[in-house]
């Protein structure tokens, strides 16, 4: 049964490795062929509920992950609707989770397709990602739990997966209640139905696999288990071996897509991806497979994840791809973007020792 699953965790990862580089080749932005946070935040704009007008766009990659999760997990007989683990405090994981890979530009998946590219500025996050699944390891072992989760309604777990289905079709039929990126990464976008049938199959066998990009890393620190790893591996050679071969792997700091070179920042914007993918139980990519398979926390944690881009949007904490142009540098992290980042891992370290068992009994 582990080798199977081995199996299926390494295909998953060739399969979203390959979709990951065959949708930036067919239209999507440049090192974002995937990226769970990008998408979402594209999303968000999409909805109108923010109005940075280069970042409208309701990716149908998110629309076909969470719906092809839907779909097995119904053939399989998995589908089970579940939920009432802090919910609140899920919610707000989430929205921190967002501020963190909004500071770096990217979600776990973007950062190792960036990595592939040869860009040195993921390389240096994912220290701060490593760094911050280690420490969300720490509070396992002390007993950290958001609570156990209870059987809901069918139709409650249900309600995020089938809403995949008006929101693909007002953006098929472009419709004016949408917002549509003009120019900007929101523009830029692979066909709808290939994005749609690529990411449909990353929801199917994700959800079989149970890949997840903070869980390679947790289950290595936490039992010495290497199986999820071998997924986060196979989606970095993939790429990597696609980016050599067309002669797009471009070592450097300076000069990369929708990135900025500011070390620290990214080191800590991808801390708190790593700290609250661990405490939320699973990567953004993790909670969109869960939230298809009826698990309410993971949908709160999804909402979340949107929010949290609508108010980085909003209140300017968001990062810019850094461009230099007639000598003068633009883009680049926030003074708010900074401020946000610091309160993040505050208030999450302050989350992971609440909810710590062990913390708790010696109270």
């Amino acid at each position: 049964m582990k080798k199977k699953n081995l199996i299926a965790v390494i295909v998953t990862g060739v399969l979203v490795g390959f979709a990951g580089v065959f949708l930036m080749i067919k239209g999507n932005p440049g090192n974002m062929g995937f990226c769970i946070a990008c998408f979402l935040r594209d999303i968000a704009g999409a909805l109108k509920l923010h109005t940075a007008p280069v970042v409208q766009y309701a990716r149908p990659e998110v629309i076909g992950i969470i719906f092809g999760s839907f779909l097995i997990s119904l053939i399989t007989r998995e589908f089970r609707a579940r939920g009432g683990s802090s919910p609140l405090t899920r919610f707000f994981l989430g929205f921190m989770v967002m501020i963190g890979a909004l500071v770096f530009l990217g979600c776990p998946l973007r950062m190792v397709l960036r990595m592939a590219a040869g860009d040195l500025n993921a390389w240096i996050a994912l220290i701060g990602f490593v760094i911050g699944v280690f420490i969300g390891t720490l509070f396992l072992r002390n007993g950290f739990s958001l609570g156990r989760t209870y059987a809901k309604n069918p139709l409650e777990g249900a309600i995020v997966p089938v809403l995949q289905i008006p929101l693909f079709i007002m953006l098929l039929v472009a419709s004016p209640l949408l917002a549509f990126s003009e120019k900007g990464p929101g523009s830029m976008h692979a066909n709808i139905w290939l994005a749609l049938i690529l990411s449909l199959a990353v929801g199917v066998i994700g959800q079989r696999s149970r890949i997840c990009m903070a869980g390679g890393f947790r289950d290595v620190f936490m039992i010495k288990e290497f199986h999820l790893f071998w997924g986060n591996i196979a989606i970095l050679v993939v790429a990597l071996v696609y980016n050599l071969i067309n002669s797009s792997f471009k070592l450097s700091i300076a000069g990369q897509p929708i990135a900025h070179d500011e070390w620290l920042w990214n080191i800590l914007g991808m801390l708190i991806v790593g700290l609250g993918s661990v405490l939320l139980g699973g990567c953004p990519m993790r909670q969109l497979i869960l939230a298809g398979t009826g698990n309410t926390d993971s949908g709160i944690a999804v909402l979340g994840l949107v929010a949290g881009a609508a108010f980085a949007h909003n209140f300017g904490l968001a990062s810019g791809g850094v461009s230099i142009v007639d000598g003068v540098r633009t883009g680049g992290t926030t003074a708010n973007g900074r401020i946000a980042a610091i309160v993040c891992i505050v208030v999450m370290l302050i989350i992971g020792f609440a909810y710590s068992k062990k913390a708790a009994k010696s109270k």
